[in-house]
């Protein structure tokens, strides 16, 4: 046999035996992160973009590569509006042929994006939409969370507010993200009473009426009367809250959990206040948060701000299992790798819950202080939440 013609054999003998890793070994990995980047909830998304960004240069030491593959992202708006996340999902799975897709920010849009992940057969690392039926009944195997669910707001705000003789409206967006939260809210309820409920939609402008509503339910009712917001979107209604002097006029205290920055400018009308919250960038101490502050001081001159610190987290998931996947980005694998794994996060160590990948985190119960050094009430910490003091059930079809 001729030489050449040897050679010509041994290199195709080469290529059949080499793994698929093999031959994946320096193709890019791509991430599409699919957002709110334009409608209401605008200033949520930009922020988790730069966090998951910031996240991803961090996690990998500045190299933007895993197990010698590039980390690619492609960043899509989804509007706010359902379809349109869920199309774009669908072309980036599609045609642009992405390995992982995180986001997004609005619960009604995430909610439409679950069965696309479940039909093209690929991770969907959801940020930071809330409700919990996206990891509960609506859910797939294909779904983990980084971000909290509405029961993780719900049994920590219940430290805070479920006390006896505490009588309770609630203030909260008609939509996926608002009733699941006031149906949580009502099931870690155990000693306070939970007397109204008020939907308002998204974008709302004037909160006016809704906000009497409330108070001619609370004013004449015995007992410590509160107005619990559970709020996402701009405008908020804290300022208006605020211009009522509810306390002053009808006894009846706010209560809410954290916010952006922006929103919580409305908060230093409310020292005292208790609640729980997400993230907040002077809470936590650990070597991830510090990193990610000086970092974003150092860009943009000011902290990081709520949903930084979660697209940061879901950044540190998806290298935290890639490194030990070593690369490999076949779905399978990363769901048992993902499944049960723990990865550091601005807001300490996080878990991918097995029965459901809901991320199990600490939530920080805090109170507000008017401090004339910052724009916003600032929330000092009361006590950390830690994930196994929280009972938060697991309600999908597994």
């Amino acid at each position: 046999m001729h030489r050449r013609s040897l050679i010509a054999l041994a290199t195709l003998a080469a290529t059949a035996l080499a793994s698929p890793l093999a031959q994946a070994q320096g193709k890019d990995i791509k991430i599409a992160i699919i957002a709110s980047k334009t409608g209401p909830l605008e200033a949520y998304a930009k922020q988790t973009i730069v966090g998951f960004h910031m996240g991803l240069n961090y996690a990998t030491g500045g190299t933007m590569t895993v197990a010698g593959r590039k980390l690619v992202v492609l960043e899509k708006d989804d509007q706010g509006k359902p379809d349109v996340g869920k199309a774009a999902l669908a072309a980036a799975y599609a045609d642009e042929k992405v390995d992982i897709a995180v986001g997004p920010t609005a619960s009604p849009v995430a909610l439409a994006m679950l069965p696309v992940a479940e039909e093209y057969k690929k991770i969907l690392l959801v940020e930071p939409a809330v409700a919990d039926s996206i990891t509960g009944d609506k859910w797939n195997k294909y779904i983990f969370r980084t971000g909290r669910n509405s029961s993780q707001d719900a049994a920590a705000n219940a430290v805070a507010l479920d006390q006896p003789g505490n009588v309770i409206a609630v203030l909260a967006n008609d939509n996926a993200f608002g009733r699941d939260g006031v149906k949580a809210a009502k099931s870690f309820t155990k000693k306070a009473k939970i007397v109204h409920e008020e939907y308002l939609p998204v974008g709302t402008t004037d909160f006016t009426a809704g906000l009497q509503r409330i108070i001619d339910k609370l004013k004449d009712q015995p007992g410590n009367k509160y107005l619990s917001v559970a709020w996402s979107g701009a405008p908020a209604p804290f300022a208006k809250i605020a211009d009522l002097e509810l306390e002053k006029r009808y006894g009846i205290k706010l209560a809410t959990g954290g916010n952006i920055l922006p929103a919580m400018v409305a908060y230093k009308s409310f020292p005292g206040m208790e609640g729980a919250l997400y993230y907040y960038f002077g809470i936590p101490k650990n070597p991830v948060n510090d990193a990610m502050v000086a970092q974003h001081y150092k860009e943009f001159k000011a902290p990081p701000d709520f949903f930084t610190a979660g697209g940061f987290s879901a950044a540190m998931a998806i290298v935290t299992a890639l490194n030990k996947t070593a690369g490999d980005t076949n779905t399978n694998k990363l769901i048992s790798t993902m499944e049960g794994m723990s990865f550091d996060t601005p807001k300490g160590k996080m878990t991918f819950r097995k029965e459901d990948h809901q991320a199990m985190q600490s939530m920080f119960h805090f109170k507000i202080k008017n401090d004339p050094a910052f724009a916003w009430g600032v929330p000092e910490l009361v006590r950390e939440i830690k994930p196994e003091e929280m009972d938060i059930p697991i309600t999908n079809k597994r």
